[in-house]
C-alpha cells in the first residue's frame, strides 16, 4: 500500500471530524442563545430595561466562546485536510475499524459527501476480499476467487455497515462457512448506504453484470442475501436489471431478506415527523436541522422506496405518506424472508410494537394492511430473541413434528430434497410453534 492510498482517507476523516465539531459548536450556540433570549425576555417583564446590560454582557461572552471554539476547529480541519497522516499499514477503508467508521459516516451523510466529491465515497459499490477492492476483470477476479464455483451467494450489508458486519457474533462467519457446506462461492459487496436505494440498486446491477462476465467459470445460479437495507438494494437491483435486460438477473434463483423493512421502518418515520416539529421551536430548531441532515438512504427507509420516481422532484421534508412505488418481486426466483421480534410470539403486544428493535414483522414479511410485496408464507421464517441453531418448516407427524423441508437447509441449496433422518440421540429437542399467521408449523432446534 502506498502513501497515496492512505493519506487521502486519513485527511478526509480528520477534516470531516473537525468540521463536524465546528458545526456542533455552532448548533450548541444557537440552542444556548435561543434559551437565554427566552429567559431574558421573561426577566425583562419583571425588571424592565435593567436586564439589558446583563443580557449584553452574557451574549458577548457566550458568542465569543462559541466563535472561538468553532474557528479553532474549522482552522484545524483545514490544516488536517492537507497535512494529517497516521502510521497505518493500510488505508482506513481496507481495515475493519476504519471501514466500520467510514461505513457509519456514509450511512449518516453519505449522499452529502458524494455530492462534494469526498474521497471517502470514491468507491461507492465494490466487491471486497479481506477489505480490498476486487477489480472486475477476469485476471483480478480469478486471483481473488481461486476456488470459484458456478453458484454465487452475494451478501449485501445494511445501513451504516460494511461487509465486515456479516462476521459480528459468528466465528467463523456464515459467509465463510457456507462454501464449506455447499458448492457455492460467497461474494461480499460494500456500498455507500447514504445514497438513495435506487442509486445503489443501479450500481449493484452494473456491478453484478461485470462480475458475472469476469467470473472464472460460467455462472449458473445467483443468490442475493440482504440484511435490512441490503434486502431493498437487492430488490432495486433486480428490478433495474430486469428493466434493462441485464444478463445476471436471469441467473438469480433465490433472494433472502433478513429483517428488511419492505414496508418502511418506524424509526425513520418518527425521525421524519420529529424533525418537522423540532424546527418550529427556536430552542430545538438546531436538533431538527440535524435530523434533516440524515442521508437519502435513511430517508428511503420511511416507505421502503426502491426507484427514482419515489424521490426525484419531491420535497424530502414534506409531511404525509411516504412515496413508495409498488415494485414486484423478481419473476422466476424464490424469495425468502426472515422476520424477528424481541418476544417469543408475533402476537405479543410488545413484539408487535417493537419488532426486532428496528423493523416490525409485517414490514419484514412484506404483508401490511394496505400493501403486500408478494412473499409466499412458506418461504418466510420468524425468529424470536432466543438463540436457535437450526430452523425448519415441517409437516405434522405422529410426534407432532417431522424434519425434512427445504427451509431446513440453507436457502441457497437448490438441489433435490434428500430424505433426512431423525435427530441423533442427545440432540436438542424440537420445539414447535405456529409462525407468521396461518403458515405451517415451524421447528427450532434449540439448546433451550
Amino acid at each position: 500500500m502506498s502513501d497515496t492510498d492512505r493519506r487521502p482517507e486519513v485527511r478526509a476523516l480528520a477534516h470531516l471530524g473537525l468540521s463536524e465539531l465546528a458545526g456542533a459548536a455552532e448548533g450548541t450556540h444557537r440552542v444556548h442563545r435561543a434559551i437565554s433570549d427566552r429567559v431574558f425576555a421573561g426577566v425583562r417583564l419583571g425588571v424592565g430595561s435593567a436586564a439589558a446590560p446583563v443580557k449584553a454582557l452574557h451574549d458577548g461572552i457566550t458568542d465569543g466562546v462559541y466563535l472561538t471554539i468553532g474557528t479553532v476547529a474549522e482552522t484545524a480541519g483545514r490544516v488536517a485536510a492537507v497535512a494529517a497522516d497516521l502510521p497505518l499499514t493500510a488505508a482506513p477503508s481496507e481495515t475493519v475499524r476504519g471501514a466500520t467508521l467510514i461505513g457509519v459516516v456514509q450511512g449518516l451523510i453519505g449522499d452529502e459527501l458524494a455530492a462534494t466529491g469526498s474521497v471517502l465515497t470514491r468507491h461507492p459499490t465494490t466487491v471486497r476480499v479481506d477489505g480490498r477492492i476486487v477489480e472486475l476483470s477476469p485476471g483480478p477476479v480469478a486471483a481473488a476467487f481461486p476456488a470459484a464455483t458456478h453458484r454465487l451467494v452475494v451478501f449485501l450489508h445494511g445501513l451504516v455497515e460494511t461487509e465486515h458486519a456479516w462476521r459480528i457474533g459468528s466465528e467463523p462467519a456464515f459467509a465463510d462457512r457456507l462454501p464449506k457446506d455447499l458448492p457455492v462461492t460467497s461474494v461480499m459487496v460494500r456500498y455507500n448506504t447514504g445514497l438513495h436505494i435506487s442509486e445503489n440498486g443501479r450500481a449493484l446491477s452494473d456491478l453484478m453484470e461485470q462480475l458475472v462476465a469476469a467470473w472464472p467459470v460460467p455462472v449458473d445460479d445467483v443468490v442475493l442475501v440482504g440484511h435490512s437495507m441490503g434486502g431493498l438494494v437487492a430488490r432495486s437491483a433486480a428490478h433495474h436489471g430486469a428493466a434493462v435486460g441485464a444478463q445476471w438477473v436471469q441467473r438469480v434463483r433465490v433472494t433472502v431478506s433478513l429483517g428488511t423493512p419492505h414496508l418502511g421502518a418506524p424509526l425513520e418515520q418518527v425521525a421524519h415527523y420529529a424533525s418537522a416539529a423540532l424546527v418550529t421551536v427556536p430552542e430545538t430548531a438546531p436538533f431538527g436541522r440535524l435530523l434533516r441532515r440524515r442521508s437519502a438512504g435513511i430517508r428511503d427507509l420511511r416507505g421502503g422506496s426502491l426507484v427514482d420516481q419515489d424521490w426525484r422532484g419531491r420535497d424530502a421534508d414534506a409531511l404525509g405518506a411516504a412515496a413508495a412505488a409498488e415494485i414486484p418481486l423478481l419473476a422466476g426466483a424464490t424469495h425468502c424472508f426472515v422476520a424477528a421480534t424481541v418476544t417469543r410470539s408475533l402476537r405479543n403486544p410488545i413484539g408487535r410494537v417493537v419488532g426486532d428493535g428496528l423493523v416490525l414483522a409485517p414490514s419484514a414479511s412484506g404483508r401490511g394492511r394496505l400493501r403486500r410485496i408478494g412473499f409466499r408464507e412458506e418461504n418466510g421464517m420468524h425468529l424470536d430473541e432466543r438463540i436457535t441453531s437450526r430452523c425448519c418448516t415441517t409437516r405434522p407427524s405422529t410426534n407432532g413434528c417431522e424434519v425434512g423441508s427445504a427451509a431446513h437447509r440453507s436457502p441457497t441449496d437448490l438441489s433435490p430434497r434428500p430424505q433426512e433422518s431423525a435427530p441423533p440421540p442427545g440432540a436438542p429437542r424440537a420445539r414447535c410453534r405456529r409462525p407468521i399467521r396461518a403458515r405451517p408449523y415451524t421447528c427450532h432446534w434449540s439448546r433451550r
